[in-house]
């Protein structure tokens, strides 16, 4: 039973999870900051000062309305703290651009490349290779060159 784990773990696919996850965590922590503390600032500040990530909407008001989101949570007061949820979204958003980018790139690197163009062909006469630019056959002289067409 080691054995067979041990060949499970070594197979190459379940290595390049592992590698994906912990890139993909380190990912998210690098895309968190960004959002929280590089585009949301200017963002809540050309839109009057606000912080995103600070907005709520009480749902009972019977033991006051509070001043912030810690208040709230600190006092026990229901709320709908969609603040933190336009921080996430702008944060899939960004994660999804990034992960659409990369796929896209690795798509435009596997697509085969185009064929070059032939250099050589055979002579008709003798099947022998010629430069294609030959207008006669170096091993039997035969003429490579079209026949004229009657029009």
């Amino acid at each position: 039973m080691v054995k067979e784990f041990r060949e499970f773990i070594a197979r190459g696919n379940v290595l390049d999870l592992a590698v994906g996850v912990i890139i993909g965590a380190a990912f998210g922590k690098i895309v968190t900051t960004l959002v929280e503390g590089v585009l949301m600032p200017p963002l809540g500040l050309l839109l009057g000062q606000i912080d995103f990530s600070s907005l709520f909407f009480v749902l009972d008001d019977s033991k006051g309305i509070p001043v912030s989101l810690a208040d709230a949570k600190a006092d026990g007061i229901p709320v709908i703290a969609y603040g933190q949820f336009i921080n996430d979204v702008v944060g899939f958003l960004i994660v999804a651009l990034a992960v659409f980018l990369l796929i896209k790139q690795v798509n435009r690197l596997k697509r085969p490349e185009p064929a070059a163009a032939p250099t050589t062909r055979e002579c008709p006469q003798c099947l022998m290779t010629v430069p294609i630019k030959a207008v006669r056959c170096a091993h039997c002289t035969s003429d490579l060159r079209e026949p004229a067409r009657a029009v």
